[in-house]
């Protein structure tokens, strides 16, 4: 294995309860009472499709779906920049994996605007080679694209990198660019079976050693 993919909500930062504080008001305002088990169904997903599923499933006039993607944006930025913390062994993680070689690649769901506060926010944007937005992609998570042209980046074959996913849209994602997956799911999916469709399951990033990460898939 030649390089590490980050994926970034929930892996990162715990972000996913802000994507939650984020569509919950961003719908509201178009009539849509959303609760945060119907934010779970979408862990994964890019914003944009998300706010088209919702628009196709109940409908709306008073807004484009843009503009329903862009208050999401907006609101998640906010939340960011007011309480944004790294998830424990986020930093210790990217400093072992910068010192063991490997080439280092986030690809995230999220737009280019979140990564960019989340990245700035943790001040970790020094530690990768590639950040990479699936907003550049024509589909999102669960298509494994954004992860095959991070790859590309990074100067790698796909076969030979290892994803730090935690939903399962993004292991599906991973899991069909031909890459090995370890995944630390967010609290609310760690009782969810199909996240053992991954090649290695963790609790938390403070478990994985970078050293020894090869062994987790012999």
């Amino acid at each position: 294995m030649k390089a590490i993919i980050f994926d970034m909500d929930g892996v990162l930062i715990d972000s996913e309860p802000l994507w939650k504080i984020a569509e919950i008001e961003a719908f509201a305002k178009v009539g849509l009472d959303l609760k945060t088990t119907d934010c779970e169904e979408t862990v994964g997903m890019r914003i944009d499709q998300v706010v088209e599923m919702w628009h196709k499933r109940v409908g709306w006039t008073n807004k484009t779906v843009e503009e329903v993607t862009n208050d999401v944006v907006d609101i998640v930025v906010r939340e960011i920049k007011k309480t944004g913390t790294a998830l424990p062994g986020v930093i210790e993680t990217l400093k072992q994996t910068v010192d063991s070689g490997y080439r280092i690649g986030l690809a995230s769901s999220s737009y280019n605007r979140i990564i960019d506060a989340v990245v700035d926010q943790l001040d970790i944007r020094r530690y990768f080679d590639i950040l990479y937005s699936a907003e550049d992609e024509p589909h999102g998570k669960p298509h494994p694209g954004v992860f095959i042209t991070c790859a590309s980046y990074l100067g790698v074959r796909p076969e030979e990198c290892i994803v730090i996913e935690d939903s399962f849209n993004g292991i599906i994602a991973a899991k069909a660019a031909r890459m090995k997956v370890i995944a630390i799911p967010e609290l609310s999916h760690q009782k969810d079976p199909r996240i053992n469709f991954a090649d290695h399951v963790l609790k938390s990033m403070e478990e994985i050693n970078i050293q020894e990460i090869n062994n987790y898939f012999a």
